[in-house]
């Protein structure tokens, strides 16, 4: 029986492949809103990042989201997406 290939995605925060199932997919859309997609089904741009928050932190400070996205992201958006990364733990 043939194995299957795990989709492997790189964490935006720590750099590290890591399974795609066990990272949070953040999305922007045409709109340029940036938002987390827990299901991985939103239509748009996605990166990933690990559900720590060290990640989410490394992230901001050395732009990986912006990088991904090739746009700038407010520190407002981070604010939200902590929020949002907290309450989902």
């Amino acid at each position: 029986m043939k194995k299957r290939k795990v989709p492997l995605r790189k964490c935006v925060g720590c750099q590290e492949m890591k399974n795609k199932k066990e990272m949070i997919r953040v999305v922007r859309n045409q709109e340029g809103e940036i938002s987390l997609d827990f299901t991985g089904k939103k239509p748009g741009r996605g990166a990933y990042i690990c559900p720590k928050q060290e990640c989410l932190k490394k992230a901001e400070e050395h732009g990986g989201l912006e990088r991904s996205f090739k746009t700038f992201v407010s520190k407002e958006v981070y604010q939200t997406l902590q929020e949002e990364l907290v309450h989902d733990e």
